[in-house]
This record gives C-alpha cells, sequence and structure tokens, in this order.
C-alpha cells in the first residue's frame, strides 16, 4: 500500500484533518458541554443527590451547588494535570504517540463515567477524561501547525474551532434527545458516547505523517514527509531549502530546558511563554464557560424557561456557534490575529453588559428576549476571535528548542482558568446573580483588550522559523507589536500568502542568529 494513501499536498492536508484534527475537536466540544446538559435530570440527581439543585433550597442548595460545581470542574482539573504531562512526555513520545497515549486516556475515563454507580467513581472518572484529553489538545495543534505552510497555517488551524463547535452541538442535541428518557441511559449514554471519537483518533493517528519538526536524526525521513506535504520532488530546491531551515531549528532541540522558560535571553523565552499563556487564558477568562457549561442554567434559572425549551435553546446556541466558526478561517490570513482577537474581545464585552443589564430586570420579558438575542450573538466575537485562534497563537509563538514546554505551559493555563470560571459560576450565579456577567464584561473590556494591543505581536504569514526574529530583535516586553509591524513592512508576500524576507532582513536575520549563538 502507498505511504498515506497515495494522497500529497492539499490532499494529504485535508486527510489529516479530517481523519485526526476533525474528530479530536469534536471530542472536545463534546466533554466541554455534556456534562452540564446533565445537572437537572431526574435519573442524574437521583443517582448522585450530593449534586441535587434542583429539589432543594436554602442552605443545602448552596452546598450542593458548590459540589455540583466541583464536580463538573473536575474535568479541567484532570486536564490542567495532562497539559503538565506533556512537558515530560510530548518531546520523548512524539507528537502522534502522545496524541494516541491521550486519545486511549480520555476513553477509560468515559467508561468510568458512564459506569458510575458511586459519586467517587464519577470524580476519578472525569479526572482521568480530561487528563486524557488534554494530551490531544495540548499536542494536536502544534502537529497541524508543523505540518502546515505558512500561508495556509491559519486557515487549517482556525478549522478546529468549527470542528469543536460541532462537539459543542453534537452534546447538545444529544442531551436533548435523551432527556425525555427517564432512566440512567438519558446520562450513561451521553457520557459513554465520547468514546466514539476518542477511538476514532486513536487509530487514525498512525496512518499520517509524523511532524517534520520531530523527525530529529532522521533527515531523509523528513525529506520525503515535506515532499508529500508540499506535494514536491524529494530532490526539489523547495524541499531542500526548507530542510535546510528545519536542520537549523532541529540544532536548537533539546537545548532548550523547562527551566528556560522562564528566562529570557536573547529569544525571550519568558517572554513568548507569558504571550502564549494569557492567549489561552483570555479564551477562558471571556466568559464562554459561563455561557458553554452552564447554558441549560442560565435559560432555566435567569430567564424562567422550562427544562425542555432551555435544552432545545442551548443545542441551537452551539449549532449557530457552529455555522459562524469558519468565518474566522475565511478572515484570519487577510485580517490577522491581532485584530480577530481584538474585535473578539470588544464584542464578548459588550455581549456579557447587555446580558447583565436584561436579566436584571426578570419580569421584562422583551428584556429577557434580548438577553437570549444576545447570548446567540456571544457566539459569533468567540469562535471568530478567540477558539481556534488562541491554540494556534500560542503555538506559532513558542520557538522550537521549548515549543513544547510553552505549548504545554500555555494548554495548562486554559485549563486551570477553565477550572476556575466552571469551579465558581454555580456560586456567583447564587450569590452575584445578574452581576456575575458584568465581571466577564470588565475582563474583556480593561484586561484582554489593552494587553493584546500593546502586548501580542502579528505573526501572520510568517514561517514559525521567522517568528524568532520578532523576539530576539526585541529588548522589552512592549517591543515585539513595534518588531512585528517593522518586519513585515520589509517583506514581501508569497504566492502561498506567506512573508518572505527581502535581502536586507535576510542579512539581518543571519546576524541576529550569530549573535544568539554567541550569547551560549
Amino acid at each position: 500500500m502507498q505511504k498515506y494513501f497515495g494522497l500529497r499536498g492539499d490532499a494529504l492536508s485535508g486527510a489529516m484533518i479530517w481523519a485526526v484534527i476533525l474528530p479530536a475537536y469534536l471530542l472536545f466540544g463534546y466533554n466541554q458541554s455534556v456534562a452540564g446538559g446533565l445537572l437537572d435530570l431526574p435519573s442524574w440527581v437521583a443517582q448522585f443527590p450530593q449534586i441535587d439543585t434542583v429539589n432543594t433550597t436554602g442552605a443545602q442548595k448552596a452546598h450542593n451547588t458548590q459540589i455540583q460545581g466541583t464536580i463538573v470542574a473536575v474535568y479541567t482539573l484532570g486536564a490542567l494535570l495532562g497539559s503538565l504531562s506533556c512537558i515530560v512526555v510530548g518531546d520523548k513520545l512524539g507528537r502522534k504517540r502522545t496524541i494516541m497515549l491521550g486519545a486511549a486516556i480520555t476513553s477509560i475515563g468515559s467508561i468510568l463515567q458512564a459506569s458510575s454507580f458511586s459519586f467517587a467513581q464519577l470524580v476519578i472518572g472525569r479526572l482521568i477524561t480530561g487528563f486524557g484529553f488534554a494530551e490531544i489538545s495540548t499536542t494536536a495543534p502544534n502537529w497541524q501547525t508543523e505540518c502546515s505552510r505558512a500561508g495556509h497555517r491559519g486557515f487549517l488551524v482556525m478549522l478546529e474551532g468549527f470542528f469543536l463547535s460541532g462537539g459543542l452541538a453534537v452534546a447538545a442535541w444529544i442531551n436533548f434527545g435523551l432527556s425525555h428518557t427517564t432512566s440512567s441511559v438519558s446520562w450513561r449514554f451521553s457520557l459513554a458516547f465520547s468514546c466514539f471519537f476518542a477511538i476514532i483518533v486513536f487509530c487514525s493517528v498512525p496512518l499520517w505523517p509524523e511532524s517534520v519538526a520531530r523527525q530529529e536524526g532522521r533527515i531523509e525521513e523528513a525529506r520525503h514527509v515535506l515532499a508529500a506535504l508540499d506535494d514536491s520532488p524529494a530532490d526539489g530546491p523547495e524541499v531542500a531549502e526548507q530542510l535546510r531551515e528545519i536542520e537549523l531549528s532541529l540544532q536548537e532541540t533539546g537545548k532548550g530546558s523547562f527551566r528556560d522558560v522562564f528566562r529570557n535571553g536573547p529569544a525571550r523565552f519568558a517572554n513568548r511563554a507569558f504571550i502564549a499563556a494569557l492567549a489561552q487564558c483570555f479564551q477562558q477568562m471571556g466568559g464562554i464557560n459561563v455561557l458553554g457549561f452552564y447554558q441549560t442554567t442560565i435559560f432555566r434559572t435567569f430567564l424562567n424557561l422550562d427544562s425542555s425549551t432551555s435544552r432545545i435553546l442551548s443545542a441551537t446556541v452551539f449549532t449557530w456557534q457552529m455555522m459562524f466558526a469558519p468565518v474566522g478561517a475565511f478572515t484570519i490570513e487577510r485580517l490577522g490575529r491581532r485584530k480577530l482577537m481584538l474585535f473578539g474581545a470588544a464584542g464578548m464585552g459588550l455581549c456579557m453588559a447587555v446580558i447583565a443589564g436584561c436579566v436584571s430586570h426578570p419580569e421584562n420579558r422583551t428584556a429577557l428576549h434580548v438577553a437570549i438575542a444576545f447570548i446567540y450573538l456571544y457566539s459569533p466575537f468567540f469562535v471568530t476571535g478567540y477558539l481556534g485562534l488562541a491554540f494556534l497563537y500560542s503555538s506559532e509563538i513558542a520557538p522550537l528548542s521549548v515549543r513544547t514546554p510553552i505549548t504545554a505551559l500555555s494548554s495548562t493555563s486554559t485549563w486551570l482558568f477553565n477550572f476556575t470560571v466552571v469551579e465558581a459560576t454555580p456560586t456567583g450565579f447564587n450569590s452575584l446573580g445578574y452581576k456575575y456577567f458584568i465581571i466577564y464584561a470588565c475582563i474583556n473590556w480593561f484586561l484582554i483588550l489593552p494587553t493584546v494591543y500593546f502586548l501580542f505581536p502579528e505573526t501572520q504569514g510568517l514561517h514559525l522559523e521567522s517568528v524568532d526574529r520578532i523576539f530576539l530583535e526585541s529588548k522589552s516586553i512592549l517591543d515585539p507589536v513595534r518588531v512585528a509591524r517593522e518586519l513585515r513592512a520589509h517583506a514581501a508576500v508569497g504566492k502561498d500568502g506567506d512573508i518572505q524576507l527581502d535581502d536586507g532582513m535576510q542579512k539581518k536575520e543571519k546576524a541576529m542568529d550569530e549573535m544568539e549563538k554567541g550569547s551560549r
């Protein structure tokens, strides 16, 4: 059988997306929302009375609310630990094996959850599921980014947001369909179904190329992988040039350590780790998990809708989000990363402010209808500005020598703040009411917007090796934005949309290389 089924170029890239990235991010979205849709099922609260907030009141409800937040959020705690594990196993196993390991562990956790008859087993199952999936979510963006051409990288990775939104919608519709069943199948099937996606990922990953960045010591194999990905002759000049760049970068692999990401040096590793972690933090702290994990609760509690209507609306919101996900994919290489992030933060802040104002008047039906409309409107802003883009930006900003620890730390940031939001939200709803939404409006407007504007450089169209130039020429945390603007002003746009340095910049690049080597 021909390697990669005889596929090359765009056909090979497309096959990798549909066979691995699609099921991986469907799994991501599915796991994110499935538990939140089970919280008021009669069979669920009967099996786990510790988290019953439907049939309790007063102090008991407040106590159960805290436990409920913990049981939903423990998945993200496991994911946080899984992300940290990639610092150890990510480079040792390589991209493909780490993804396969994560898929196997995720399946085990899903089976434990679905077969739970005790609260303790449910907790352990969610912890293991999160641990396994984090190894997928930390590694898959690197694998996809490193196997993509610079001019197409943004489009391909932003498709992950479309797939993730599809997973959210699948979970919401399955929960709605099974909510009419009175037996425990209504939640056991939902929790078990994630195994379907995990098994597809596990079985399909071995069929495709390993990242060329992980081919140290196997240059000939890297040559054939590059030729297949670019649909070029293995002995052609394009492949030879790319191989030369990769060989230079691979000289740095192994020289960077986990400790290096906490100090700057000429390449400003700490600066880059900080930006990557912030990008993932902002993805969570914009408020998506308030509307994602607890959307059914919002419709039922704040908008006084019945359980069935709440589930239908929740499913249609996620479907609506999936419809808008391609907008970011088709605009990111035209508008760039910074503009989409600024657009997203401004819009998410506006939506949260309007939702807060409207739900503060529960007796006003018009205000509640406006709140519903802005819950829907929030989705286009989030999916365009942060859903897939945060993963892309974090992997782009990290240099090869410490890419694994930096992306592991940024993914850890995702799950840490995901856990924080998911854990705090039930208590926030119970104690602050509509004011809880105001917190996220302020975070978007007064934290995310200025930070992105002043600290996040544009990486649109740059080869991953060229991103290094931005930081090698920066002397402070405020310099990268200016340096990136100057670099792009002196560069040409290639036929594939990638940014190509002119002769002057190439000479400067070589000089910077020498300076960096001399500083070691």
